[in-house]
């Protein structure tokens, strides 16, 4: 297997909202902000191709929303979807599968386009879209907190035009090589691709982790519809991937793509930041 980063622009997000409880003082030391208060965040995906499969986890943002929408987001940066999938050789019709960690906007947004008539068209016409059953019915029947994040536009379409699949969550596997955990702090049945590469373990860490600043246990979005869980989950998982040094590919991490973190006296903590083509 062989895995690639797919840059898809980077976006802005209020500083407090991204890190919750915790001080501006000390989120601000990894995270600075812009005089609107607002953060740079990334929205890095990843391929994995092996042999005849290609697969892209999550998408981005897409463009399918007006400028209103987008005012609030601040999209910036030279690259997209389709330029960093082309620099790597790959086009749309040639994606297999997409694996998406959640329903969330800035995560499967880029999936579905519009049309030459202005209908609704998969970007990714060959590939399977791949969700599970309950996720699926979390964000179709979306509660008030999250009603914003979850656009039918960006959903329905998958279901509509015949490309959506439901993973097995019993077996918690795409194929041989490629699992995924599932955790619920910060959505229902998040999931994160655990991935066999080159002797190491990749996990797309998604939204448990958006970057190397939400290491400290309190670290939390204030996104997360159940943070005292997603705390339980970051401190169960880190632990983990500090003791089974797993590599951990950041998609929302402005600067840095992978990390791997080390058990210290205070706890979980960074230990080392590279890209992934340094693995």
């Amino acid at each position: 297997m062989e895995l690639y980063v797919v840059n898809t622009g980077l976006f802005k997000l209020d500083g407090g909202a991204m890190f919750g409880v915790v001080p501006k003082v000390l989120w601000s030391r990894t995270n600075p902000a812009d005089e609107n208060n607002l953060c740079t965040w990334a929205m890095r995906c990843l391929l994995a191709v092996d042999g005849d499969r290609v697969v892209l986890i999550d998408n981005g943002i897409g463009d399918k929303q007006d400028a209103k929408f987008f005012s609030h987001y601040y999209l910036h940066g030279d690259d997209s979807l389709e330029k960093s999938l082309r620099k790597l050789g790959v086009g749309f019709n040639q994606i297999t599968d997409n694996f998406l960690t959640h329903l969330h906007f800035d995560h499967c947004g880029g999936g579905v386009g519009y049309g030459s008539h202005g209908q609704y068209v998969m970007t990714f016409p060959r590939a399977t879209y791949w969700s599970n059953d309950a996720h699926w019915k979390w964000a179709t029947i979306p509660n008030p907190r999250e009603k914003a994040s979850f656009l039918e536009e960006n959903i329905l379409p998958m279901q509509d035009l015949g490309q959506l699949k439901f993973v097995d969550m019993n077996s918690k596997s795409l194929f041989p090589g490629f699992d995924f955990i599932t955790v619920d702090g910060h959505t229902d049945k998040q999931m994160l691709p655990k991935i066999k590469y080159k002797g190491k373990t990749i996990v797309f860490v998604a939204d448990l982790l958006p970057s190397v600043g939400h290491i400290p246990l309190p670290y939390v979005m204030g996104y997360d519809t159940r943070p005292l869980i997603t705390m339980e989950e970051k401190a169960k998982f880190l632990e983990e991937a500090a003791r089974e040094e797993y590599v951990l590919f950041l998609e929302h991490d402005p600067v840095n793509e992978c990390c791997t973190v080390k058990m210290t006296e205070k706890g979980v903590r960074l230990d080392q930041t590279f890209r992934l083509d340094e693995i």
